[in-house]
């Protein structure tokens, strides 16, 4: 295999679907590109599977680096894997880990990788914040004086 996956049009696969995913021979997988809706994948079962084995594996040895307390290499190579856990406090990274270890190995178990995109996500959005001093301010400080009363939950405000 060559490429990680081919773009292709979502029609080409209705219109020749035998040639389309025989394709699949030279690369990983086909990217079905729709006008009007997300893009979809196709790929090999064992592709899949591999790809699975790949992440449960990952998964562990992040979880055992961490509770055998070898986070120091953990730590020293993060700013490879995410270069912007750089702007992050040092008690953040190590939040960061942790959390990450236990996602990890819970969305493996469920064979969905989304929890762990969604953290990696929020964790770079909170780099953002603290890498724009002006941001970070604004987002930290206290408000002045009292914002008034809240509405009880149901009420619109």
């Amino acid at each position: 295999m060559t490429a990680a996956y081919e773009e292709i049009p979502f029609s080409e696969l209705l219109h020749r679907p035998a040639a389309t995913t025989s394709r699949l021979d030279a690369v990983r997988a086909l990217r079905l590109r729709r006008r009007d809706a997300g893009d979809l994948a196709l790929m090999r079962v064992d592709q899949l599977e591999q790809d699975s084995t790949v992440i449960d594996f990952t998964s562990r040895l992040l979880g055992g680096l961490v509770r055998t307390g070898n986070t120091a290499a953990l730590r020293a190579a993060l700013p490879d894997a995410l270069p912007w856990v750089t702007f992050l406090p040092a008690e953040d990274v190590d939040l960061l880990i942790g959390e990450l270890v236990d996602v990890a190995r819970g969305a493996v178990s469920l064979d969905n990788l989304a929890p762990i995109a969604m953290l990696l996500t929020q964790w770079r959005h909170t780099a953002e914040v603290h890498a724009d001093p002006a941001l970070y301010a604004a987002l930290t400080q206290e408000p002045e004086g009292d914002l008034g009363p809240a509405p009880l939950p149901g009420e619109s405000g």
